[in-house]
């Protein structure tokens, strides 16, 4: 059915505005009068979401969103139902794509639309972790928790991304000014020698291999250097379509796994995000079964996904969790043996929390260490380039003093 946009008045005289999904104009304005709305203007809201496609959006960041999660769990948590509550987080937006965020899961909460499932059809804003925790909270009777563990989960992952941002402004600086450096000195200064070393090779026999490396690349640049920066933004943009396939997903999650240095930090990230979730479920009375596959699609990788469903099915037939995970071969040793004896002593829901505190040290650890790392090395990789450039300059004037000499 399609949807519609309207902007109405309230019986106080307030401008309230949202989309309905209504068979026609007339159904949305009778929809309207129900709700004691008067209708200002009402627009199918495909040709607004038309129009939107080809405009720049203001991208939400996720630290309003886990302030708007935290304020949705106050509200519920004081008695105000969810209806109201969205309302009132969609007109206390500071940012309006934010509003329309809100104001579009109202709606869809109105026509009967579960809450994680109204969240899931924006996955521009709420992420695969939200969305599993909020349909845990709202089966498991304890939504106002999960959305206040959903907002601490979102506002740590942006301090750690944060953290990374502020460590990599330096490297990143060097790394850019370093490119800009070497790409004016290759396609426009190396040029201006290319006629003395023509010269040079017709008294001399030859140039050295450097020179004539670098001279090949300046030319190719100089040539082909719009065309080759052309196929790099379109292979960039067709990577990201594929990244986004079912397929592609589970590809990039492999390989992210075997990246050095930050393959480390990706398995540890998912496997504290699976062991909170768990906990936090099992916390709350969620079955073990119900609890993995909420917890599995909250990992944010692929392949430790389906590994934990594959351990699902084997728990199903009546083993115990740790050892169908030990054989996956993705969690590490140590915290398999945490989750052995937590089962035999039945305290799993608060080991996989306390893991996860673990692993988060652990991450941030790793992460400074990476970091510290990432300059010196960026120091090396364009102190090497730039010395390339000046040797291959160099040598033919070597070469032809000694010669002389």
């Amino acid at each position: 059915m399609p949807q519609f946009r309207y902007v109405a008045r309230t019986v106080s005289g307030e401008d309230v505005s949202g989309t309905l999904t209504a068979g026609s104009k007339r159904e949305t304005l009778l929809a309207l009068a129900e709700r004691s709305l008067f209708p200002l203007r009402v627009e199918p809201a495909e040709e607004r979401a038309a129009l939107r496609h080809w405009l720049p959006r203001r991208r939400i960041k996720g630290q309003a969103v886990a302030t708007n999660l935290a304020q949705l769990a106050d509200l519920l948590q004081n008695g105000v139902p969810l209806l109201k509550s969205l309302e009132i987080l969609a007109e206390q937006a500071t940012q309006p794509e934010l509003a329309e965020v809100f104001s579009s899961l109202r709606d869809l909460v109105a026509e009967g639309v579960a809450l994680d499932a109204a969240m899931a059809r924006r996955p521009d804003v709420f992420n695969e972790l939200a969305i599993s925790m909020v349909r845990a909270g709202a089966e498991g009777a304890f939504l106002e928790d999960a959305l206040k563990r959903t907002a601490d989960f979102l506002e740590l992952q942006e301090e750690l991304k944060w953290r990374v941002v502020g460590a990599m402004a330096y490297p990143a600086f060097l790394a850019v000014a370093g490119t800009c450096v070497v790409f004016v000195l290759v396609v426009f200064f190396v040029p201006k020698f290319a006629e003395l070393f023509a010269r040079l090779e017709q008294q001399g026999g030859g140039l050295p291999a450097a020179t004539v490396a670098l001279l090949w690349l300046s030319d190719a640049l100089g040539r082909y250097g719009l065309a080759l920066a052309a196929a790099i933004g379109l292979g960039f943009v067709w990577l990201r379509q594929a990244v986004r396939t079912e397929r592609g997903r589970l590809v990039a999650d492999r390989l992210k796994l075997k990246i050095p240095v930050a393959g480390p930090i990706f398995l540890n990230s998912a496997v504290s995000r699976f062991c909170r979730v768990l906990g936090t479920l099992l916390k709350n009375g969620v079955p073990l079964l119900r609890a993995l596959s909420i917890a599995s699609d909250s990992a944010g990788n692929r392949v430790l996904a389906t590994a934990i469903r594959a351990s699902a099915e084997n728990i199903s037939s009546g083993e115990s969790l740790s050892r169908p995970l030990a054989e996956c071969g993705l969690i590490p040793r140590p915290i398999m043996a945490m989750i052995s004896v937590a089962e035999e002593s039945n305290t799993l829901d608060t080991v996989l929390v306390s893991i996860a505190d673990g692993l988060d040290r652990k991450i941030g650890r790793q992460l400074d260490i990476m970091v510290r790392l990432v300059e010196p090395v960026m120091l090396l990789v364009m102190g090497t380039v730039i010395l390339f450039v000046l040797v291959a300059l160099l040598l033919p004037v070597f070469d032809m003093s000694a010669t002389m000499s």
